[in-house]
């Protein structure tokens, strides 16, 4: 993608990519597919109106929001390096089967932010982190326009996860639709994420905070693929 085309990703406001930082970003050093290494804390919440009104234009039209996914993510081995990462994500349905979309989504890793909105259209844009996602601690991500702290409790031990494979379904630029596929797998422990979310109606409304049930990702991997459109549209 052309600068003129990275800044136009679909995303909620918060996703939005200041002009300064815009003016300065290089290249995608590093084309899909990726095979990336993390910790994380993620968490479950309700869909509804508001998550369906994050969605990008051409998902919405025909697509719910049936529930949300919020994450704090510390990469520890990608094609980019390593970097942290919040984001928001909403599960919909596609004929028999649910999918998912990144309305927001914020990297501390300039590189990172190109390859995500290159390679996938996903509307990364820059904030900084503090903390790790481990069970206890606060791990905190500031935008220019807000904030989000998510503390995990946990509450079980920790279990291998079953490989997973999602479809990853993103609005381009162009109007298009196009799915990448991610196959993911690691060990988890059912927790209590404890989320604030410091940021206008336009997040907070459907990245909810409070208390939520979740999972602390002691180790994840993941591979995603290389996007697509579909022959039968959305």
């Amino acid at each position: 993608m052309e600068i003129q085309e990275l800044v136009r990703v679909p995303g909620v406001p918060e996703s939005d990519v200041d002009p300064g930082v815009a003016s300065r970003l290089g290249p995608n050093l590093a084309p899909a597919p990726w095979k990336c290494s993390a910790q994380s804390v993620l968490w479950f919440g309700r869909g509804g109106r508001a998550a369906t009104k994050a969605l990008a234009p051409e998902l919405a039209r025909s697509h719910k929001g049936l529930s949300v996914v919020g994450g704090m993510v510390h990469y520890t081995d990608t094609p980019v390096g390593s970097y942290g990462e919040v984001f928001g994500a909403v599960a919909v349905r596609r004929g028999h089967r649910i999918v998912g979309t990144v309305p927001f989504m914020s990297v501390d890793s300039e590189t990172s932010l190109v390859g995500g909105r290159s390679n996938w259209s996903l509307p990364k844009t820059l904030s900084s982190f503090e903390g790790a996602p481990v069970p206890g601690a606060t791990m905190v991500a500031r935008g220019s326009s807000w904030t989000v702290h998510a503390t995990a409790r946990p509450l079980g031990p920790a279990i291998p996860l079953i490989p997973l494979t999602i479809s990853l379904a993103q609005q381009w630029p162009d109007g298009v639709v196009r799915h990448a596929p991610m196959r993911a797998w690691g060990r988890a422990r059912p927790a209590l994420v404890t989320v604030e979310v410091d940021a206008g109606k336009s997040l907070s409304g459907w990245l909810r905070p409070g208390r939520h049930a979740g999972l602390i990702l002691e180790s994840m991997e993941f591979t995603l693929g290389v996007s697509s459109a579909p022959r039968n549209g959305v």
